[in-house]
């Protein structure tokens, strides 16, 4: 079980703290030559990372960052849930690495001594076409082997969760949430002890064959591939492995890798359940995923600070990492708008589209959406709270990537980068089991 918080607070200042900062700008000035380097300090980036020092701890690894924090983006900005398997077609790398990965994270939270909850989570059906659709999901939990599941009636719906009302609902107890944010710190410090080199404020532009050996090395060209970033700065590898999110795409096109899939960034707006209100729900309540929808729907979802957020919405982001409504970056929003994948998404899904636009922009309309299951819920009971922006694999033909996405190029650069182009949502959930997987192909690739 967790540890007290005097530990896990000890455990966030050494893993973000300034000390840790400054540890990583001190081994920037005393190494620029290493085996691989792994782009991105997101949470997937920092497990593959933790996993690959752990496995070959003779090499030596980097984790270069563009920001001067850790999971700053997507890893700092999800919905907290430790995702139990229930949602994904039986066979899929998302369905077996969920299951794998919620186990891995609970067993690594309480190694550490990072807290959670298992609070469990209800999928519940409002109306009687959504009876059917809630137990073909629950046939497929069971063959992804989650653990617990079973259907409950109206009045165990309200023994679970009080205030709300159902007609059906599927019950997964081992559902649980956690700040990814401190799992991600945590893999961070594991990595660092490891021996592992850490950089920020290491904004990647360019990935390119060497012409010369660093000047530190006496080895030829062993470190035959120069990464260099915004400022001029530049590092020496064998090999790289891109965890880069929301830039994934472009990241595998500077090094003259395909840019398919597209990434399509979408914002989430979530809604906070008022401090005096939170008593209302004491657990993840979750619709009946509508198939005709590309995205899940509203849900409650309670945070380990004790607060309940609602939500998301998803909406067409005008920036890549555009947490208002207000960010907005022309080359982000054109780059998307030119892409003839999001045109045809559009057209498929504009009923859709129209109403999650109408919802963003009035308070009532999202919670109408939250009084199907709680009907006590009222405007006066929410405010607006924070947003998260989804990097979505988007292919040409307009269809939503649903499962990860690996690989790298031709040519002498192309051969030494893996790219990791699409890690969807449950990846935080299945961050270590992920990590295993990236490392193993790791191996194969480059024969470390």
């Amino acid at each position: 079980m967790p540890a007290p918080k005097m530990a896990a607070a000890a455990l966030r200042q050494r893993a973000g703290g300034s000390g840790a900062v400054a540890l990583w700008r001190v081994q920037r000035r005393q190494r620029s030559t290493f085996d691989v380097a792994v782009v991105g300090a997101g949470i997937v980036g920092l497990a593959s990372a933790r996993e690959l020092v752990r496995r070959h701890p003779s090499l030596a690894f980097a984790v270069v960052e563009k920001e001067k924090e850790l999971a700053h983006h997507q890893s700092g900005h999800n919905s907290g849930v430790i995702h139990s398997g229930i949602y994904y077609t039986p066979g899929s790398l998302k369905a077996k690495l969920c299951v794998q990965g919620a186990a891995l994270c609970y067993e690594y939270c309480d190694q550490k001594g990072i807290p959670y909850r298992q609070c469990g989570k209800l999928i519940v059906a409002v109306e009687h076409d959504e009876i059917p659709r809630l137990k073909a999901l629950y046939e497929r939990g069971l063959q992804n082997n989650v653990r617990g599941l079973k259907l409950i009636g109206p009045k165990e719906i309200q023994e679970k969760e009080p205030f709300c009302r159902g007609l059906m609902a599927l019950d997964s107890p081992y559902t649980g949430i956690v700040d990814y944010k401190q799992v991600a710190q945590s893999y961070a410090e594991d990595f660092q002890e490891a021996h592992g080199t850490i950089l920020t404020d290491f904004e990647v532009t360019n990935m390119e064959m060497a012409k010369e050996s660093p000047s530190e090395s006496d080895d030829g060209l062993k470190y035959p591939v120069v990464v260099r970033n915004s400022k001029g700065e530049e590092i020496y590898c064998r090999h790289i492995v891109t965890c880069a999110g929301l830039y994934s795409d472009r990241l595998s096109e500077i090094s003259g890798c395909s840019p398919e899939p597209r990434i399509v960034p979408f914002r989430g707006d979530y809604l906070v359940l008022k401090p005096e209100k939170s008593y209302m729900v004491k657990g993840n309540i979750y619709p009946v995923p509508n198939p005709r929808f590309p995205f899940l729907g509203f849900h409650f979802t309670p945070r380990m600070d004790g607060s309940i957020w609602l939500g998301p919405n998803a909406v067409l982001a005008f920036k890549r990492e555009g947490y208002k409504w207000f960010h907005f970056s022309a080359g982000d929003f054109l780059d998307a708008a030119m892409y003839s994948g999001l045109w045809k998404l559009v057209l498929k899904n504009l009923s859709y589209g129209l109403s999650e636009i109408y919802r963003a922009c009035f308070l009532s309309a999202q919670v109408k959406e939250l009084q199907k299951f709680i009907p006590e819920v009222t405007v006066n009971d929410v405010v607006r709270g924070p947003s998260g922006v989804r990097a979505q694999a988007l292919d040409s033909d307009g269809n939503l990537v649903d499962d990860f996405v690996f690989d790298g190029g031709s040519g002498d650069i192309g051969s030494r980068i893996l790219h990791i182009r699409n890690a969807p949502s449950p990846a935080a959930t299945s961050s270590l089991a992920i990590a295993k997987m990236i490392a193993d192909e790791v191996q194969r690739r480059f024969e470390l």
